[in-house]
């Protein structure tokens, strides 16, 4: 992180990245000495209102982030950016997103956790978006506009002020990951009622910290000389949405074998956390891809040395598929289907987690049902994609990689309707080998 003491001085000269967080409450101007270098900028964690008329300066701006300071507006003066792709405003208190605030050039929007009551119309000429987080906000519908972001491939909706399913989305040929829980149009899982053990907080050994993300942070734990994982919610909103509401999913799904198994809830927490115990997943599994940068936006990468058989790939995939059946017919939609929530073993078993951007669907509205399933095959599209393409070439195999490439096909036809549901899948992946 720079400061603005090494601005002042100059000696930042030409850089292009920048990330300043010292309180600011105005625009440094001495930025301006780096508008012909400066691609990203990030004035996170300050206390910013507006930024200059002359903003639009850096020509080469790529990416800009505002998140956590005291924005009341999205600053218009961005639509005259020529090249800036990704802009990040979550947690402001943001109530005007007037029309035509935006470059066309937007491929990413984060505007998470605002005060906005509606969106632009504008917002369909974003013909470039891939990815929308807008969870955590007043929202009381979405623009039909929204209908010509043919491009866009996640978005985030959860905790807005929704009465009824936006039915728009269900027609966008390239939606594959979306959450909507925490609106008040949905219900809660009927499954939410079944009694889970419950287990008092001082009668657990608390050992190291596993690992850290958006909702909560998980610890290996010690409870009746069993290893298990415990999940300490951290109640603050996410750009998937509430984590009340994964939580609730997570008792909802039920046990299956390709899935992380919820075994109590935990009790007294000495800060009164929401807190889950898990099955403890095996060492010897490692997160099958990483999830997506920058510069991929919408889809994961994987490590540069990672390579599988077709096989091992088809192994995975049948795998996934039994999950996602499993999911669907507990009228639950992952909603962030993606390798990097996925993991395996050295044999190619596999598990699905992390359940921030699941979402509840009532299973009497069947057309709905449906195209929600057939929206998140679109995911499983996409595995198929990548898999095939880290996966090598063997002529044995050549009949495999057939069936797969043309599953992956039926599965991003841009016409919802027409992909294949997820039993479909799964009968055909088992008739491989």
């Amino acid at each position: 992180m720079q400061t603005l003491k090494e601005l002042q001085a100059g000696n930042l000269k030409n850089s292009t990245h920048i990330k300043i967080a010292c309180g600011l409450e105005n625009f440094p101007k001495e930025l301006f000495s780096l508008e012909n270098s400066l691609e990203v900028l990030d004035l996170t964690d300050n206390n910013l209102s507006s930024l200059p008329d002359d903003f639009h300066r850096f020509t080469k701006l790529k990416r800009l982030f505002l998140s956590n300071n005291q924005f009341n507006h999205v600053p218009k003066v961005l639509a005259k950016f020529p090249n800036l792709s990704m802009i990040g405003i979550r947690n402001n208190h943001i109530k005007i997103f007037e029309e035509n605030s935006l470059p066309l050039s937007t491929r990413w929007l984060i505007l998470t956790d605002n005060n906005l009551q509606t969106l632009p119309n504008s917002i369909g000429d974003l013909a470039l978006l891939q990815k929308f987080m807008i969870s955590g906000n007043q929202l009381t519908s979405l623009p039909d506009s929204i209908s010509k972001c043919r491009n866009l491939e996640l978005l985030r909706i959860s905790a807005n002020k929704l009465s009824s399913f936006p039915n728009i989305l269900l027609s966008l040929p390239k939606l594959s990951w979306l959450a909507y829980s925490g609106n008040p149009f949905c219900k809660k899982h009927p499954n939410l009622n079944t009694k889970l053990q419950i287990i008092p907080w001082n009668e657990l050994e608390i050992k190291e910290l596993l690992g850290e993300g958006a909702s909560g942070n998980i610890y290996k734990a010690i409870y009746e000389n069993k290893e298990v994982a415990i999940k300490v919610f951290k109640g603050e909103m996410t750009s998937d949405g509430l984590p009340q509401e994964e939580m609730d999913i997570n008792i909802s799904m039920g046990v299956h074998e390709n899935l992380i198994d919820v075994l109590a809830q935990v009790s007294n927490h000495p800060q009164n956390k929401d807190v889950l115990m898990l099955e403890l997943i095996s060492s010897a599994f490692k997160n099958l891809g990483l999830p997506p940068t920058f510069e991929t936006c919408s889809r994961d990468i994987y490590a540069k040395d990672f390579k599988l058989s077709t096989k091992s790939a088809l192994k995975i995939l049948k795998g996934m598929a039994k999950a996602a059946v499993h999911m669907h017919e507990q009228n639950i939609m992952h909603g962030d289907f993606y390798a990097h929530n996925i993991m395996i073993d050295e044999d190619f078993n596999s598990i699905l987690g992390d359940f921030g951007g699941a979402s509840y669907y009532e299973p009497k509205d069947l057309s709905t049902h449906n195209a929600l399933e057939q929206l998140e095959v679109r995911a499983f599209g996409c595995l198929i994609e990548e898999l095939l393409d880290l996966s090598k070439y063997d002529r044995e195999d050549k009949n495999i990689r057939e069936i797969l490439l043309s599953l992956q096909i039926s599965c991003f036809d841009e016409i919802p309707n027409k992909r294949p549901f997820f039993n479909e899948i799964a009968k055909k992946l088992n008739k491989i080998l």
